[in-house]
């Protein structure tokens, strides 16, 4: 008889489970309306816990959205300072020129003697 080594698969899938632990506001919204789909019909959740989950969503929205306004704040103030990132394996490295805000993600201008590249403010590895 053999046996079949299976801590891999698990391991594997556990780590990859670890690395994805963030959840947003659509996912708090899923799984509010799959408990309210799966709740018992004969003893339905108390009105009490709905609205202090509903409260729950409305403070997880405000802090998504104060983060995006800290965010943008922080990168107004890198205008005209050197930056330097990565984009697909290649540095790029110029000034600051501007800011672009694309759906909820923010993107810096750089400019050098060749060209003018937005950046998402992620792969900016230096500024000074």
């Amino acid at each position: 008889m053999s046996i079949i080594n299976t801590d891999y698969y698990y391991t594997a899938n556990q780590e990859q489970k670890l690395g994805t632990t963030n959840l947003d506001k659509d996912d708090f919204l899923k799984l509010l309306v799959t408990q309210l789909r799966y709740q018992d019909p004969l003893e339905p959740m108390d009105n009490n816990e709905y609205i202090a989950q509903l409260a729950q969503f409305s403070s997880l929205e405000q802090m998504q959205n104060l983060n995006m306004q800290m965010a943008s704040l922080s990168a107004i103030s890198t205008i005209g300072k050197t930056a330097k990132a990565v984009v697909e394996q290649n540095e790029v490295e110029g000034t600051i020129k501007g800011i672009a805000f694309d759906r909820g993600s923010v993107n810096l201008i750089i400019s050098n003697e060749d060209s003018e590249v937005k950046i998402p403010i992620e792969n900016v590895a230096e500024i000074r």
